[in-house]
């Protein structure tokens, strides 16, 4: 029988230092394993010191080329990077210079790889690195576990124990990575703030964890990247 894994992965780590702080306290009273730096946000560098001290913590490249809301029934945008390419290839080169090793897996804001040209270059980059890009390979990824719908309205219910237990329930045989959005940042200047705060307590709610040992499920990090 095919074992049941799963990777409990955080983006948006160095957004803050209070969203730092959410995704600490989710990896050492709940059940992140992992976790994505944005390597240009105010908090990237104590992120960065914070993984060097704890290896457990698998840390990949959360690739942030701008950042779009849904407000008055469309699409506007926050804020947009330049040229994907340049873009990618700087940022991966600040996450070496802020970790000195390479990330164990790639993965974008708000997902914008799933879509050209910005997937065929990533897709690249993880093979040349032979490393995991979000979505795009064996690994399943899951992102049922957030807290408002494809057009920006409340879900609340996505992010309660109960919803996380279910998915637990459900998981398939193999690794799955799920995503996560925790924060503890009450003044982040995002239309998601107040659920990452939750998202906080639910991943260190303990029927979370009994969820993952009464169905036998492996917590685990993504592999180890060796150093350049």
């Amino acid at each position: 029988m095919i074992e049941r894994e799963l990777i409990v992965n955080a983006d948006d780590f160095g957004r803050t230092q209070a969203t730092n702080e959410g995704i600490i306290r989710t990896h050492e009273c709940g059940i992140v394993t992992s976790a994505s730096l944005m390597v240009d946000s105010p908090g990237a560098t104590a992120a960065a010191r914070y993984a060097e001290e704890h290896p457990e913590l698998s840390v990949g490249l959360h690739v942030d080329l701008g950042e779009w809301e849904y407000r008055d029934t469309e699409w506007v945008t926050v804020y947009e990077r330049g040229p994907a390419d340049h873009e990618i290839v700087r940022q991966l080169e600040r996450f070496r210079a802020l970790l000195g090793r390479y990330p164990t897996h790639l993965d974008s804001h708000q997902h914008v790889h799933r879509a050209e040209p910005v997937g065929a270059v990533l897709a690249e980059l993880a093979a040349q690195l032979g490393i995991p890009l979000r979505g795009n390979g064996p690994i399943l990824y899951c992102g049922d576990f957030y807290g408002q719908t494809g057009r920006g309205e409340a879900w609340p219910a996505a992010i309660e124990p109960a919803a996380i237990v279910a998915l637990i329930a459900r998981l398939p045989p193999g690794v799955t990575e799920l995503g996560c959005h925790p924060g503890l940042d009450s003044e982040l200047d995002s239309v998601y703030r107040t659920e990452r705060l939750r998202e906080v307590e639910t991943l260190c709610d303990p029927r979370v964890l009994a969820a993952v040992q009464r169905e036998h499920v492996r917590l685990r990090s993504f592999e180890t990247h060796p150093s350049p």
